[in-house]
C-alpha cells in the first residue's frame, strides 16, 4: 500500500459526493418541470448508484495477489419511473384527454434530506483527508528532524 492510498481513496469519496450532490440539484431545479426536452412525459427523479472500487495488490513475495478496498466509483446515473403523480388539470397545455397532467416524482423532501447527507458525508471525507495529510507532514518531520 502506498503512502497515498487513503488521500486517493478520500478523492474518490469526494468526487463521488459532488457528482450525488450535482444529481439532487438537478432534481430539485426539476421538480415541477411536466415535460422533458424529448417532449417525452415529466422529469424523472434521477440517482447515482456507485460501487466499491476494487485494485488488485500483491501481498507476498511469491506474487499472490488479493483485491483491496480503494474507494468507491460511480457506475450510472439511473431514472426512478416509479411514483409519477397525475394531477387534474384541464387548463395546463399538457394535459391529456380527461385534462390529467403528469408530474415529476422528485420529492422535495426526500431531495432535501439526501442533501443533507451528502453534504455530511462530504464534510467526512474532507476531515479524513486532512488527517492523511497531518499524518504524512508529521512522517516528514520524523525523517527530517
Amino acid at each position: 500500500m502506498s503512502i497515498f492510498d487513503s488521500m486517493q481513496i478520500n478523492a474518490s469519496g469526494l468526487s463521488l459526493e459532488r457528482l450525488k450532490l450535482d444529481t439532487i440539484s438537478t432534481n430539485i431545479a426539476n421538480v415541477n418541470t411536466t415535460r422533458t426536452e424529448d417532449g417525452e412525459g415529466p422529469y424523472l427523479k434521477k440517482t447515482v448508484l456507485f460501487e466499491e472500487s476494487l485494485k488488485q495488490v500483491e501481498t507476498s513475495l511469491i506474487g499472490q495477489g488479493t483485491e483491496k478496498s480503494f474507494g468507491v466509483k460511480p457506475i450510472e446515473i439511473s431514472e426512478n419511473t416509479e411514483n409519477i403523480v397525475m394531477e387534474y388539470d384541464p387548463t395546463h397545455p399538457d394535459a391529456n384527454e380527461e385534462g390529467y397532467v403528469q408530474q415529476s416524482n422528485v420529492n422535495m423532501a426526500d431531495e432535501m434530506v439526501d442533501m443533507m447527507t451528502t453534504l455530511r458525508t462530504y464534510d467526512a471525507n474532507v476531515t479524513a483527508m486532512n488527517a492523511s495529510k497531518e499524518m504524512l507532514s508529521k512522517a516528514l518531520q520524523i525523517t527530517i528532524g
